[in-house]
């Protein structure tokens, strides 16, 4: 029996004038955007761009980092950059799901006396959603707020309700501070497109972030592109075309995170409880895909690919203890990875 199997995909469409004009007014925006952000924002350009990249593909985002790093105010400076609705939560042991997702109250109409269920929006009726330290609050507030990030649509009362497109979301988790916390599980980091590690400013950095900050300078951020456009363009990043030859290097790089694999590096079998799932690949071909329209082409590159490989895949490799016990990160694993695997 052959082991081919055998599909057909539709035919791509051929990019008009128009579509070629639209991708260079991104890359255009894009650089705007990031003189935009800029304006509040010190030497975090590669999170940034990042971010950007997850929003365009359509994905959501896990920022890790300790506190103090300015990652609400990156949040809130890119959505004023794109003209997005832009609403935080803190993530707290008691938060309910319906703090987030809205909740039905009984109200009175005063001049019939009738009474009738209204629904009150929560939060996350936005466009940029920012989860502050998502793993404070219990499991069924997190579980909520993950079901909406996959269907991006809530269910109150018996009654589906779409979301605000674009919806994309930011969580931060604290990776020093893990007493009284909720981890999220395996299962569900792997809902994020991007695990983002925000780390320390450089000495130069931190001194211009003193002068912006202790001096009364207040960032006036002007938008670049349009809630329609963006909707228009995240349609766009689909139709980016990707040649066998990076699909093929995508496949073998997810493929050989898997201790399973008879072919994986000794290393892989050595330190990796659980490899990457199909979902990497995904995110591997559509954050490409994003990359390459933000620098304003149609094609996906391997250096596209490379430059997403670590915020797809460390969340998604778990270590086992055997590389706890020589203190060999996931990060590391990817490292090593990205020199073996062609």
């Amino acid at each position: 029996m052959s082991d081919k199997i055998e599909f057909e995909l539709p035919k791509e469409k051929e990019w008009t004038d128009e579509e070629i004009e639209k991708i260079q007014h991104l890359r255009d925006a894009h650089d705007r955007m990031m003189s935009q952000v800029r304006k509040a924002i010190v030497g975090l350009d590669e999170v940034v761009r990042l971010t950007t990249i997850g929003l365009f593909a359509q994905g959501h985002c896990l920022l890790m980092g300790v506190p103090g790093l300015g990652k609400t105010l990156l949040v809130r400076s890119l959505a004023a950059s794109l003209s997005l609705k832009f609403r935080r939560v803190q993530f707290t042991p008691d938060l309910m799901p319906s703090d987030i997702t809205g909740t039905e109250v009984i109200q009175e109409n005063k001049s019939t006396g009738e009474r009738q269920f209204r629904f009150l929006e929560g939060p996350i009726f936005t466009n940029v959603l920012l989860a502050d330290e998502i793993n404070r609050t219990p499991p069924k507030t997190q579980a909520a707020l993950l079901e909406a990030m996959q269907e991006r649509q809530v269910t109150v009362g018996g009654v589906r309700r779409d979301l605000t497109r674009p919806f994309f979301v930011l969580a931060t988790q604290n990776p020093i501070e893990q007493e009284g916390t909720y981890p999220l599980p395996e299962a569900q980091m792997d809902r994020f497109m991007f695990q983002i590690n925000v780390g320390y400013p450089s000495e130069l950095e931190e001194k211009k972030i003193l002068a912006m900050t202790t001096a009364g300078y207040e960032p006036d951020i002007e938008p670049v592109l349009t809630h329609e456009e963006i909707l228009e363009l995240q349609k766009l990043v689909r139709r980016v075309k990707i040649s066998d030859e990076v699909v093929d290097f995508i496949l073998r790089l997810v493929r050989a995170t898997r201790s399973s694999e008879k072919d994986s590096p000794d290393f892989i079998k050595k330190w990796v409880t659980w490899g990457a799932s199909p979902r990497a690949c995904q995110n591997l071909v559509i954050g490409g895909k994003s990359s390459a329209i933000l620098d304003g082409r149609n094609e996906v590159t391997i250096d596209d690919v490379l430059s997403v490989a670590h915020p797809v895949l460390v969340h998604r490799i778990l270590p086992n203890f055997a590389a706890e016990a020589e203190r060999v990160d996931s990060t590391t694993i990817v490292d090593e990875l990205l020199k073996v695997v062609q």
